[in-house]
């Protein structure tokens, strides 16, 4: 598993232990998250941007499955995919935001993908990561031209629990260890947190627009079992996109939190003239909608499901999403436009 530290990296390791695999773990950070002695999973300290040091990796190990859950750039994937040539399955964990249309669903053999300019294969703010995965989408698909077993997982907007359940230790001490999207957004995968403590706190929530907005989501431990599922029966060359089952608007989100929380909230909708009224956007609510783009983000999920993979009913992995996020104490600060803000304009509006 390359990487194997972060959000879904960690629950990745966790399902391949639990279906009989050996598992290790290649990354460079020594003080991210430490498996607990639930978990035997053995860890090489190595740069991935260092061939040679990847290279003496690969061979050590001689894996069977390669998981690439921290490939960035297109370089990554192309070498990774050229080292691991001989595994029996490379599975690159990619993204729904490599999709550049506005259907509804995105399809994977339908929906185009975005370009990628010598300029975005190298950058790394938000703004070129969607075109930065398409590339090294195709790139794992190139390798599978060549005769390698790659697939391409392409997850939505993931959430779930930071942490393992049964895992005894679960220190993370560098942002969960996750590798950023971006590192002009770190921390994303955090972002449920702040919807989840606002239901906690306060009666009324604020929710931009008609809480219509759809960001599809994937439940992590889903995410995890897909990988698996696309590295056993899934077909060199082919890419399968993970969501959730049911989609969700953002006001049913806020609904399910609320009653993972046996807790009942009103949803106070307000326009984007209304919360610029108080110096607000619609963007400082974070999930309002998809990155870059106010259209609805669906994935059509039935190529995977026809390999066998089923998705966790929305209510269950809201209710652990909740359930560790309180207990672990998180509350999204760092995403918080402001409860005095929020208070004002509720004021104003009369929600």
């Amino acid at each position: 598993m390359i990487g194997g530290t972060g959000f879904v990296g960690r629950h990745t390791v966790r399902e391949l232990l639990d279906h009989g695999y050996e598992v290790t773990t290649i990354g460079r950070d020594r003080r991210g998250f430490r498996f607990g002695g639930a978990f035997p999973v053995e860890r090489l300290t190595v740069d991935r941007t260092d061939e040679a040091a990847l290279a003496e990796a690969a061979e050590q190990v001689d894996p069977d499955l390669v998981v690439d859950g921290a490939a960035f750039y297109p370089g990554d994937v192309r070498t990774a995919t050229e080292l691991f040539a001989d595994a029996d399955a490379y599975v690159y964990v990619s993204s729904g935001g490599v999709y550049d249309d506005h259907t509804v669903p995105k399809r994977e053999d339908e929906t185009p993908l975005h370009d990628c300019t010598p300029e975005q294969a190298s950058d790394d703010s938000m703004g070129s990561y969607g075109p930065r995965k398409a590339e090294c989408d195709r790139e794992a698909a190139a390798a599978a031209d060549r005769g390698v077993a790659a697939l391409i997982v392409r997850p939505t907007m993931v959430y779930g629990p930071k942490s393992l359940r049964t895992s005894s230790d679960t220190t993370a001490p560098t942002g969960d260890g996750a590798p950023s999207w971006a590192e002009d957004l770190p921390g994303l995968q955090r972002h449920h947190d702040y919807w989840i403590d606002r239901a906690n706190r306060y009666d009324r929530v604020v929710v931009p627009g008609d809480g219509t907005a759809i960001w599809h989501r994937a439940y992590v431990e889903d995410v995890a079992s897909a990988i698996r599922v696309v590295a056993e029966r899934g077909t060199p060359g082919e890419a399968y996109n993970v969501g959730d089952r049911r989609v969700c608007t953002m006001e049913d989100v806020v609904a399910l939190i609320a009653d993972a929380l046996d807790t009942s909230v009103t949803v106070v909708h307000a326009s984007e003239r209304e919360l610029a009224s108080v110096g607000l956007d619609p963007d400082d609510f974070v999930l309002y909608h998809h990155l870059g783009s106010r259209y609805p983000h669906v994935l059509d999920t039935c190529k995977l499901a026809s390999l066998g993979w089923e998705s966790t009913p929305v209510e269950r992995a809201i209710a652990r999403t909740v359930e560790e996020s309180v207990a672990r104490g998180r509350d999204g600060s760092a995403f918080d436009p402001g409860r005095d803000v929020e208070e004002a304009l509720l004021e104003t509006i009369g929600g």
